[in-house]
């Protein structure tokens, strides 16, 4: 298959409830998608407000929204990949979740957001061990990586993203603090320089610790291989659903030769 339809979901926290959920799923399997992605902190509420939740809601937060997804993984033939948060042994762990009919596999994400006001590195208990690939699967044909939000600056992902020549980047992110002009930038240079799809998904909704004021602000998008915003979100509650065609993957590698450089070198 030559061609894949991919949606993105633009959604704040959905609690313990998530109608709204099967609502836009049954408008995205009508345009024909087969891959869906949520932002982070959807299924599960933003970190620093699980320090006053109790972990035994968390944890079945967690557990009712897998559910949902399997149960409409199976009802609509889609693939979900979500992030979830993970509790195992009172800790918790950052994760996504790549959801099918019958099987649902996990990515732990590797590198954590460090910062003083942010510090999920502290908050989180994945472990800080060398750097593993990002977790890549094939839908329809197509490969397909995932990484965390915060791995978009690694520079070893992409390296790997180059060696499996994946076609497609799922970027479930949680934006804040007006960075809409960098994040653009960032994924529309990642996304020409590797020669890739990148399909962002960002959450919406608000959060005040006393100091900062947190505003997620949408701007899902997908970027083509040329770096070209081809769909944009705004900053309100919506859905992107999107076709890409394996064809332009191929035509911009073949055209730019960046990875056909590397290889010639042993880089890759």
């Amino acid at each position: 298959m030559k061609r894949l339809t991919v949606g993105a979901l633009q959604l704040p926290t959905l609690g313990m409830n998530a109608t709204r959920l099967e609502f836009y799923l049954k408008n995205a399997k009508e345009r024909g998608a087969r891959l869906i992605l949520l932002g982070e902190y959807v299924l599960n509420h933003f970190f620093l407000e699980l320090r006053e939740m109790p972990r035994s809601m968390v944890k079945e937060q967690s557990r009712k929204h897998l559910e949902l997804l399997k149960r409409l993984a199976a009802e609509y033939d889609v693939v979900f990949v979500a992030p979830l948060i993970r509790v195992k042994k009172k800790r918790y762990y950052k994760s996504i979740a790549r959801v099918c009919a019958k099987k649902v596999r996990y990515y732990q994400q590797q590198i954590l957001i460090p910062y003083p006001h942010w510090n999920e590195e502290d908050f989180f208990a994945n472990e800080i061990a060398p750097l593993k690939d990002p977790f890549i699967f094939k839908v329809d044909g197509f490969k397909v990586a995932v990484m965390g939000g915060y791995e978009l600056h690694v520079d070893p992902f992409w390296e790997a993203i180059d060696r499996h020549r994946v076609d497609l980047v799922l970027l479930p992110t949680a934006s804040t603090f007006g960075s809409h002009n960098r994040w653009r930038e960032l994924i529309k240079s990642r996304a020409f320089i590797h020669g890739v799809y990148i399909l962002r998904a960002n959450r919406l909704g608000e959060y005040a610790d006393g100091e900062n004021q947190w505003r997620f602000y949408g701007d899902s998008m997908l970027v083509n291989p040329d770096g070209i915003v081809e769909m944009m979100l705004e900053d309100r509650e919506s859905m992107l659903v999107e076709e890409i065609d394996r064809e332009a993957v191929k035509e911009h590698r073949k055209g730019w030769k960046f990875q056909e450089a590397l290889r010639a070198r042993g880089a890759l």
